[in-house]
Order: structure tokens, then C-alpha cells, then sequence
């Protein structure tokens, strides 16, 4: 019983530590960070395999210095929208 808790804890423990092995997965963690929105992490991660990794990231930069937006992440997606429609 006491191997079953401490394997239990050291793998609570690996779960924490990120695991990143590609470069979109940096970028999309960032986006995640820059925005305060950690918990759609895996969404921003597939945005950057699948989309402009850079543009998303100045994107998110420029978003992160507004002042005056609430939930950040929201604006980041309805920002998006707005650039596909246009382009």
C-alpha cells in the first residue's frame, strides 16, 4: 500500500511538468500565458500547429496590452474571426 501512494505521488508530480517537444506547442503554451487563459491551453496549442504561430503569438501580445479587455481569451478568438473574414 505505501509503493501505491508514493507511485501516486510521483506521478502527480510528473503531471505537473510540461512536456513540450515542438515548437508550436511552445508558441501555443505562450498565447495560453500571455492571455491568462491556461485552461483552453490545448486550443491555443492546435491554433499554432495549424495556423501562423507567429502572427498568433504578436497577436496575443498586442491583445495582453489592452487595458480595458475583461476575458482576454474571448477578444484573442473574436479577433480571429474577424481577420478570416476580411482576408
Amino acid at each position: 500500500m505505501a509503493n501505491n501512494q508514493g507511485y501516486l505521488k510521483k506521478l502527480r508530480e510528473r503531471a505537473k511538468k510540461s512536456h513540450v517537444y515542438r515548437k508550436y506547442q511552445l508558441v501555443g503554451l505562450e498565447i495560453a500565458k500571455i492571455l491568462g487563459d491556461e485552461k483552453h491551453k490545448s486550443l491555443y496549442i492546435k491554433m499554432a500547429k495549424e495556423k501562423n504561430a507567429e502572427k498568433l503569438l504578436h497577436l496575443a501580445k498586442e491583445i495582453s496590452g489592452k487595458k480595458n479587455v475583461k476575458n482576454r481569451g474571448a477578444y484573442f478568438m473574436s479577433c480571429l474571426t474577424k481577420i478570416k473574414t476580411t482576408r
